[in-house]
């Protein structure tokens, strides 16, 4: 018999993610993160580390009424939301996810909405309505913008955050 449940991704605080998912594991409700090895440097030497695939979220699969006790559990700051309710996760990207980071293989995330070639809008800044194609993201503060009309490419010293894709408005 298979667990047909959703999960549901958590909004944590910030380098809360294992934290929250060790608490909620020990209280016997399902969850998980995906974790990457890195090796980190520092003066005196260098290690790998198990850091989270993706920054500020933990998956969960709650029984009905454990709903409120993951809100309850330190570290938890709220369940993402679509349309006015919690948003389910397909058991089967989670799977993908589990696949994915059990692979001896070199992996980053990036906002679904931020790939080579979307466009995209800056939402936020002295930018905030500038419109252009995505060519690269060059890490958390860099990203490379070109903009229509004009042939050209702009590298732009702006957080990936203040990103968001571009939908045309529907006349």
């Amino acid at each position: 018999m298979t667990d047909d449940r959703p999960w549901y991704a958590v909004y944590t605080k910030s380098r809360h993610e294992k934290m929250l998912a060790d608490l909620l594991n020990e209280k016997h409700i399902e969850a998980y993160v995906p974790l990457r090895r890195v090796l980190r440097q520092w003066s005196d030497r260098k290690k790998l580390v198990d850091e989270p695939l993706i920054r500020s979220y933990c998956f969960v699969r709650p029984l009905p009424n454990e709903y409120y006790e993951v809100l309850n559990t330190q570290g938890a700051v709220r369940y993402i939301w679509f349309s006015g309710k919690p948003a389910p996760i397909p058991n089967k990207q989670i799977d993908i996810l589990k696949v994915i980071t059990g692979a001896d293989v070199e992996v980053d995330a990036i906002d679904g909405g931020l790939y080579k070639g979307a466009i995209v809008q800056v939402n936020a800044g002295p930018l905030a309505g500038l419109i252009g194609e995505l060519i690269s993201v060059g890490g958390k503060k860099r990203v490379l913008i070109k903009i229509d009309h004009l042939d050209q490419a702009l590298t732009v010293s702006i957080s990936p955050l203040l990103l968001e894709p571009y939908i045309a408005s529907k006349l």
